[in-house]
């Protein structure tokens, strides 16, 4: 028999009025992994408002597949819609259903392949920007290079270019308070404090001059190219032939361009902090770029046999994942023995998940070699879901992990880098754990370094 909502344990710590908000704030990653502490569905409260957060990772799988059909998506998810207006990330029902359907021909692999061409042309073309002891800030030269793949995978032609500086100055701001804002209380929302103000700013600039951009390759004519903004104009719903309106192409552009950066950028960032760290993974990995790629650039054929980095890429993103998620139940479901009505408030956090010692041995610790088929084989299916499961699993994974595996690799081939003295990068949470600084250092990779 299930319990009421009442007698779901309440993670301690809370403050009136403000609820968990500020200790969410403070230390979100670390207040998200104690939860499971509490039990496997605790509540939290933001403000006044309930969250019943769900840490195992069955019941993870409860929310995102077996009974997904109970939920939209939820109030994390409405706090950014005054940047990612009604797009993949925040539709729900039938609008998701379509727009999804339109967009998949997107990273058809077909696609995916011609836009690995780009991947590695901007790859070697950073490689061979840089000279030997050159001190760079990875983070922030990873978030341009990302930036830069989608500005030319999105727009073709120069009309899109304002586009590129307008994502470089304003995704960075509305990265840093996104968790902020949708953790607090609505009614802080109209205070006129900096985060406030910033957040606004950057989420209306961004927005206008992709208006502009979608207006002028209209009048321009130039919708027949094979940009991802073309492929959204001329994109029809095969039942009604209905195209996106000028708004809701709007929309996806803005969503995959939050969706794109912060997650690639993020996992590169960490990757090389990781590999500088571990010289016995260093040397696997160059050994492998050298076999299977040699002196070339890496190519779409490289990337499914360049299994070392895969297995790198998979450990980052386990080790510094999604912060949270959240969902609304639309009927009564039951979740962990209790029975939770309509209209309430779930959460998950893949970063808690992934970092669960009950799933993963020694989970803080940076170790490639357990995506080993033989290891893997004993980490339960739903318990690594790093893009999300279910009908809601991000659709642009396969580029995401293309693109970061042919970056990896471009780079590997031709430098060292190792980290500067004085900084150690820690986790800063935004939809990501992403690092608050990563200075390092390039050298080139002599003979010697290689195996």
């Amino acid at each position: 028999m299930s319990l009421p909502l009442k007698a779901v344990p309440r993670a301690p710590g809370g403050i009136p009025l403000l609820g968990h908000a500020v200790k969410l704030g403070r230390r979100p990653l670390q207040f998200l992994r104690s939860l499971s502490e509490v039990g496997d569905l605790v509540r939290v409260d933001l403000g006044t408002m309930p969250l019943y957060v769900v840490t195992s990772a069955e019941l993870v799988r409860d929310v995102t597949v077996t009974q997904a059909r109970a939920f939209e998506k939820g109030r994390l998810y409405d706090r950014v819609r005054p940047l990612v207006g009604n797009g993949l990330a925040t539709a729900g029902g039938d609008v998701h259903r379509r727009h999804r359907r339109l967009i998949q021909p997107m990273f058809h692999q077909t696609r995916i392949a011609d836009y690995a061409q780009i991947m590695s042309d901007r790859a070697v073309a950073l490689a061979e920007s840089w000279t030997p002891g050159r001190r760079i800030a990875v983070e922030q030269v990873m978030g341009e290079l990302a930036i830069d793949i989608l500005a030319e995978t999105m727009f073709s032609t120069d009309i899109g270019r304002p586009a590129v500086g307008a994502v470089r100055r304003d995704l960075p701001v509305i990265l840093k308070n996104m968790l902020l804002r949708a953790a607090s209380p609505k009614l802080l929302d109209r205070l006129p404090i900096p985060p406030n103000r910033a957040f606004d700013a950057a989420a209306q600039s961004m927005r206008q001059v992709i208006d502009d951009v979608i207006a002028g390759t209209r009048r321009s004519g130039q919708t027949d190219q094979a940009d991802l903004l073309s492929v959204l104009l001329a994109a029809r719903d095969a039942d009604t032939g209905e195209a996106l309106t000028d708004e809701e192409v709007r929309d996806e552009l803005v969503t995959i361009l939050f969706a794109g950066t912060e997650t690639t950028a993020s996992t590169l960032s960490w990757a090389l902090h990781e590999i500088a760290r571990h010289p016995e993974v260093e040397k696997q990995l160059v050994a492998e770029v050298d076999e299977i790629v040699g002196s070339r650039p890496v190519t779409i054929e490289d990337v499914p046999r360049l299994t070392g980095i895969r297995r790198v890429l998979d450990e980052v993103i386990r080790l510094h994942g999604v912060t949270l998620l959240m969902r609304r139940t639309t009927e009564e479901v039951e979740l962990g023995g209790f029975t939770i009505p309509a209209g309430k408030e779930v959460g998950f956090s893949l970063y808690a998940l992934h970092r669960d010692p009950a799933l993963y041995a020694d989970p803080d610790r940076f170790d490639p070699d357990r995506w080993l088929p033989e290891r893997r084989a004993h980490i339960p299916r739903e318990a690594f879901v790093p893009f999300g499961s279910g009908n809601r699993r991000c659709i642009g994974d396969a580029f995401a992990w293309t693109e970061a595996t042919i970056v990896l690799a471009t780079l590997l081939a031709r430098w060292q880098l190792r980290p500067v003295p004085g900084h150690t990068p820690r986790e800063a949470a935004s939809a990501m754990a992403h690092p608050d600084h990563v200075p390092m250092e390039v050298a080139p990779r002599a003979p010697a370094d290689r195996p």
